[in-house]
């Protein structure tokens, strides 16, 4: 009796648990890959940088270099004559309208006293006579203009002198108008004055220090989202630049940049900066748009949160089979995502699955190719759940399985857009441009996160106004 009311029992308890609607499932989750930090291959971007420099600068620059007493020869015993010649007034410098966007020219008022000593030596006697010359007048230069070695050099040539007033020289202690003896004189100061012009634009117009302190300052990395620590690093490899043209009240200077940038996650990181690193190369001709190459990082937690929502209020199966996704969690492993969904319904438990993440173009989402049940996750459903292991079901999951990266985009685009609205790294250096549609490129895979390599091309404008 009591052996047939176990069995009883027993095919009673057997025909309960087939009649039950909730079957647990324990699947092995595939461990994600050990902890590194986030590095991830970069694709170095070019930047064109065309700087205009206007001549008013120049002429700045120049007054600051050139004050007071500007010349200045006390040694008569080399060739007879002594000079001083002091700036009277500021200097203009101008496009010369005999060579216009060829040459510049330099109006420079000024007061010289020369000294020039005639006589000779014989018999250890020295018969010498000393004049005294007084200058008071505007002298007229023109210039030909270089870039060589990220300085502005130029060759100038004297062209006109017009007095201010008539130049005299001491006779018995009065000054005596002499016109008519000087003018042919010019040549003695001349190429002094030619020289010194030269020195001067050359010295206050060396560009280097310039341009490498403006890149520093772009290189401080900047940070792009406050949510996710996100900050953009611009690494300088190689600056290039063309010969400098002049065009009407501006140098035109075309420059480019070979740097990588890079987005990182956390704390901000250090300026990867150092200016003897870099190589400053001269080059015939830079492209007029931009190339950027920008990282644009989903953290696996954010495009978790991303997918579970994607599957929320939706159930898979039909009549008593069916089941619902409650959470999404994604991980990476061998080159490949590991996608987890808890559910709950005619099955409970962890369904894995794995595959490889690719991009749609059209709809600016990140979807998973390929994407099928990990093994043992599979070997239980065929065993447990059969109806749950068919393709259609696993298609269907699939369309959940994706998530936009526009936010993404539209981040690397401001980021961008902040360098080129009025940005000025240093005083009196302004940065403008524009920015094309984003193309995406690549993604690239990491412990913590999902990188999606995007392009950005336009153009860059880079404004000396007031240099310093």
């Amino acid at each position: 009796m009591k052996l047939n009311y176990f069995i009883s029992f027993f095919t009673a308890l057997t025909i309960l648990s087939g009649c039950s609607s909730t079957k647990k499932i324990e699947t092995l989750k595939p461990e994600p890959d050990d902890a590194s930090p986030l590095i991830y291959d970069s694709t170095p971007s070019f930047i064109n940088l065309p700087i205009t420099v206007k001549l008013s600068d120049i002429e700045n620059q120049t007054n600051t270099f050139l004050n007071g007493l500007i010349y200045e020869d006390n040694n008569i015993e080399d060739d007879d004559i002594e000079i001083k010649i002091w700036k009277q007034a500021p200097i203009k410098i101008q496009n010369d309208p005999a060579n216009p966007n060829k040459k510049i020219k330099t109006i420079l008022p000024l007061r010289a006293t020369i000294k020039y000593r005639i006589g000779t030596k014989k018999l250890g006697v020295e018969f010498y006579d000393t004049r005294e010359f007084n200058l008071n007048g505007v002298i007229t230069l023109s210039s030909e203009t270089t870039l060589s070695n990220w300085k502005l050099s130029t060759k100038t040539q004297f062209k006109s002198l017009d007095w201010k007033e008539s130049p005299t020289m001491m006779v018995f202690g009065k000054n005596m108008p002499i016109t008519y003896l000087i003018n042919p004189a010019i040549s003695i100061f001349k190429n002094e004055l030619e020289k010194t012009i030269d020195e001067a634009i050359e010295q206050s117009m060396d560009f280097k220090p310039n341009v490498l302190q403006a890149v520093e300052k772009i290189s401080t990395p900047f940070k792009m989202d406050d949510t996710y620590e996100t900050w953009l690093r611009i690494v300088p490899i190689e600056i290039y630049s063309t010969n400098a043209k002049l065009k009407k009240d501006s140098f035109l200077m075309e420059m480019g940049m070979k740097c990588n940038m890079e987005t990182i996650i956390g704390k901000q990181p250090e300026a990867k900066f150092n200016s003897s690193k870099i190589a400053l190369k001269p080059v015939t001709k830079i492209p007029n748009q931009i190339s950027a190459n920008i990282a644009a990082i989903s953290s696996y937690v954010e495009a978790s949160k991303i997918m579970t929502k994607n599957f929320a209020g939706q159930e898979f199966g039909e009549g008593s089979k069916k089941i619902t996704v409650k959470n999404v969690a994604i991980w990476h492993k061998n080159g490949k995502m590991i996608i987890a969904l808890d559910v709950l319904g005619y099955i409970n438990g962890t369904l894995y699955l794995n595959g490889i993440p690719q991009y749609n173009s059209q709809t600016k989402e990140i979807y998973f190719d390929q994407l099928d049940y990990v093994l043992d996750t599979k070997s239980k459903l065929m065993r447990t759940a059969n109806w749950l292991a068919q393709g259609y079901i696993l298609r269907k999951m699939e369309e959940n399985c994706r998530y936009s990266i526009q936010t993404n985009l539209e981040d690397g685009k401001k980021s961008m857009a902040a360098y080129l609205k009025n940005y000025s790294p240093m005083p009196g250096v302004f940065v403008n441009g524009k920015m094309e549609d984003i193309q995406f490129d690549k993604i690239q895979l990491t412990n913590q996160a999902i990188i999606a390599f995007i392009k950005i091309n336009g153009t860059v404008n880079v404004s000396v106004n007031g240099l310093k």
